[in-house]
Formats: C-alpha cells, sequence, structure tokens
C-alpha cells in the first residue's frame, strides 16, 4: 500500500511507477484525511509513502496524516508483526534532513510500531517551487535531463523495494544516497522555519481577471481544497490555513492567471506530463 501527496505531479509519477512494479495500491492522501485514515493491511505488505519535500522539512499535510494514520478495524495491524515499510521524496535539489525528520516523526506516531522504515529513497525532479526571488522553473533541456535520470533511478529503487532490501546499523537501505545537499541540518532547520513560518501561505495569491477564463481547473487541482471557485468562476482563496504552497494552481493555470504577489511575474510554469514514449 503506497500513501502518496502530489501537487505538481511529480511525486505522483513517482508513486503510480512505483505501483505499477510492485503492485501496491495506491491511496492519494488528500483524498482520506477527511476519513478515519484506517486501513487494513495483508499478511506481508508492505507500506510505503511517497511525497515531495517543502522547505527542506517534511509537508504539514505528511505530518497530519501520520498522526491519524492506523491499520485494522482496531487500528492494530492484522497480523500483529512488523511491516516492511519504506520512504521515497521528490525534490528539485536537495532535502536537507527532511528524512531523519520523517523517520522521527514516523516513530513517534501509534501506526510506527507496526511499521519499520528499512528503505529510503530521494529524486531529484523538475524545479516547481517559484517564490522567491531567483527561484523559477527549470529549462525544458534541464528538465528532461532530471526526467530521464530520475526513470533510471526509479527504477533502482524499484528493484530494492521489490527484493525487501534492507540497510545495515539501524539505517534503511539507501540511507547514504540521499540528496541532503549542503549544510542539511541549516536548511531542514533556521531555512525550513522560516518558510514554514513565512512563505507557507495562500495570502499572496492572486488573480488576472483579464486573462482568467473562470475553467476552474485551479480550485479543481488544489490538494487541500482551499480555493473556492469551479467553471464558470473565478478562484477565491479561503485563506483557512490549509494551504501548502505546493503552486499547483499557479503551475495548472492555462492562461498564466495565477500569480504569487510579485514573486512570480514573468516565471515559467510546470507540471509533470508523461512524454509520448509512457503515454
Amino acid at each position: 500500500m503506497i500513501f502518496y501527496f502530489s501537487g505538481t505531479g511529480n511525486s505522483q509519477w513517482a508513486a503510480e511507477t512505483l505501483a505499477s512494479e510492485t503492485g501496491d495500491t495506491l491511496v492519494s492522501i488528500p483524498d482520506v484525511l477527511g476519513s478515519e485514515c484506517r486501513f487494513e493491511l495483508k499478511s506481508g505488505e508492505h507500506v510505503g509513502f511517497i511525497f515531495p519535500i517543502h522547505g527542506w522539512r517534511v509537508p504539514r499535510i505528511i505530518r497530519e496524516f501520520l498522526g491519524r494514520l492506523s491499520f485494522g478495524p482496531g487500528g492494530g495491524g492484522t497480523d500483529g508483526t512488523m511491516h516492511y515499510c519504506f520512504c521515497l521524496v521528490t525534490a528539485g535539489d536537495s532535502i536537507g534532513k527532511a528524512m531523519e525528520r520523517f523517520q522521527q516523526q514516523l516513530i513517534s506516531v501509534p501506526c510506527g510500531r507496526l511499521l519499520k522504515l528499512e528503505a529510503v529513497f530521494s529524486l531529484v525532479m523538475p524545479e516547481s517551487y517559484v517564490g522567491l526571488p531567483g527561484m523559477d522553473v527549470d529549462t525544458k533541456e534541464r528538465e528532461a535531463v532530471k526526467k530521464m535520470a530520475a526513470e533510471e533511478e526509479l527504477k533502482r529503487f524499484s528493484k530494492a523495494v521489490r527484493g525487501h532490501l534492507c540497510g545495515v546499523e539501524g539505517k534503511p537501505w539507501g540511507w547514504e544516497r540521499l540528496e541532503r545537499g549542503p549544510i542539511p541540518s541549516f536548511f531542514s532547520g533556521p531555512v525550513g522555519g522560516f518558510f514554514e513560518r513565512f512563505l507557507i501561505t495562500d495570502t499572496p495569491f492572486r488573480v488576472d481577471s483579464s486573462r482568467c477564463v473562470r475553467c476552474g481547473i485551479c480550485a479543481g487541482v488544489c490538494p487541500v481544497n482551499d480555493i473556492k471557485g469551479g467553471l464558470g468562476h473565478e478562484p477565491d482563496w479561503l485563506h483557512n490555513g490549509k494551504c501548502l504552497t505546493c503552486f499547483s494552481c499557479y503551475h495548472h493555470c492555462p492562461h498564466h492567471a495565477i500569480e504569487y504577489g510579485k514573486r512570480t511575474k514573468n516565471k515559467g510554469q510546470y507540471f509533470y506530463k508523461r512524454s509520448r514514449l509512457h503515454s
């Protein structure tokens, strides 16, 4: 069973591709977050988590889901044994110490007693964060290179999961290969804290009425239902504290009518599109 969250499609592609290789059932976290988040595991079934890194940290939606997740009719495991568990994260560059944070969060929640994190991986995917000066989407050439490399890397991780590979000395398989980047503690610590406090907000989002065609796509792709709108209506952000600044609304707008204050002016758009080879 693979639980996944995706904003602009990178993590969804990874989850769908991996599930096709392993035969796992896919569960979209935004789709089930309003439910009990209780699932029944088959004997020997493993559990996977796939999501993007936000500000070198685990997204709030993942932390919330972990706190609610339980297994079996009574909240326990079906057979009472530990289940093989893996985690794959996507990022435009580095992940800092986000995986260490995920591991600690998994251990601290009730469902963690049934899951042993045995394999981890980080995939470098096309950049989608455009919320700060100097940060933009990749060029088409760079995007293609990243996608091609990610396909090969995902094959390697799929093989590890299918073989139930495990790490050594208490560290999951793939632990040393994570793309942590320079000074990971600094980026996941103070910088990540700055992101969460000041940059994860829907306040700067606005729509250019002269370009908006009221198609409703932005409201449909928002993973946390933070946009009031739909076909025939301009988008209206609810400011309810749920926004993840995943920029899915911005990137999917067919007429580039959505901006994030002045920070996205003249910047590009990106969401994962399968090539003809995979269509």
